[in-house]
């Protein structure tokens, strides 16, 4: 026993270091479990995947002594940095306030996602977007399709519904009449569950013949990556489908329900479930790290204890 502790004083050194080496990469992979929770859209991880790789061969490059190619690799880091907090805005603004907000188990587990729309509910909002339209009477539809919508990204929540998704209940929530009209009407599933919502504008650039409501649409879009939105224009009764922030219009009937059906009816065709098994692999190189410090510091053994 006397033996092994002066053994452990005088590697202790190096064990420091190797400790520290661990604590890095369990650091690593614990970042990069989160920015897989965030980011869960198949073509979306290919561009986090492809990062990741660029980056562990700028920190390879310079470990060989490589100073010419480490110095092209942390430079294409740097710009691929840029282009992706451009292109995921929504995601690094979300995983910026739940830091913030100090949300750090919330930064562990995954989103729950939307329950898939049905045909039946498709067909019903196609029917009612359909009368809207031909009535011109204005309309602004919220659909979820991979995960929940955070109140807290609309200016106002709105009033709560939780009703059963029906074409006459949409057509009668946006008759001119009623004191809902003019907000958004948020459907979760087979459920209505708000309506009046008032929603964030669009910041960009846009034709003068966009009303409120288009702006409104390119505006959540833009914050919140996990809906859509459909617009019925009071004036000209044309529809439109905003999506990532771009305005597609104007639509026919046939072709809204064709993008519903392709946004609504898969809505896991595009994700894939990486976090748990991230997750495993993390535990499984955690007991290997310990097993391996163990046999490095050479500890004594439970039976050779009992012996003694």
């Amino acid at each position: 026993m006397r033996d092994w502790w002066k053994q452990w004083l005088t590697n202790l050194g190096w064990s420091q270091s190797l400790l520290l080496g661990t604590l890095d990469i369990v650091l690593v992979l614990a970042l990069t479990y989160m920015i897989l929770i965030i980011i869960s859209e198949r073509r979306t991880l290919w561009m986090v995947r492809g990062f990741i790789i660029l980056m562990l061969a700028s920190a390879l490059s310079g470990r060989l002594g490589l100073p010419l190619l480490s110095f092209v690799l942390e430079k294409l880091v740097i710009g691929c940095a840029v282009a992706m907090a451009v292109a995921l805005q929504s995601e690094f603004r979300r995983f910026l306030e739940q830091l913030g907000r100090g949300e750090f188990r919330q930064l562990f587990q995954p989103d729950r996602l939307a329950i898939p729309k049905s045909d039946s509910v498709i067909d019903e909002i196609v029917e009612a977007v359909k009368e809207l339209s031909k009535n011109r009477i204005g309309a602004l539809l919220i659909l979820e399709t991979t995960g929940q919508i955070d109140e807290r990204d609309f200016s106002v929540p709105g009033v709560k519904l939780n009703a059963e998704v029906s074409k006459e209940l949409i057509q009668t929530i946006f008759q001119p009449k009623t004191l809902l009209h003019d907000g958004a009407t948020l459907i979760r599933g087979s459920r209505l569950v708000s309506s009046g919502i008032i929603l964030p504008l669009s910041g960009r650039t846009a034709s003068r013949q966009l009303g409120t409501r288009h702006r409104a649409a390119m505006g959540i879009t833009e914050r919140v990556e996990n809906c859509i939105c459909v617009v019925v224009s009071e004036e000209t009764g044309s529809i439109s489908l905003a999506e990532r922030g771009t305005l597609n219009r104007p639509l026919t009937i046939k072709k809204l329900k064709e993008s519903l059906e392709e946004a609504l009816l898969s809505p896991t065709v595009d994700r894939e479930a990486v976090a748990p098994s991230v997750l495993s692999f993390v535990r499984q190189i955690g007991g290997k790290t310990l097993a391996l410090v163990s046999r490095l510091l050479r500890l004594p053994s439970t039976a050779s204890r009992d012996k003694k």
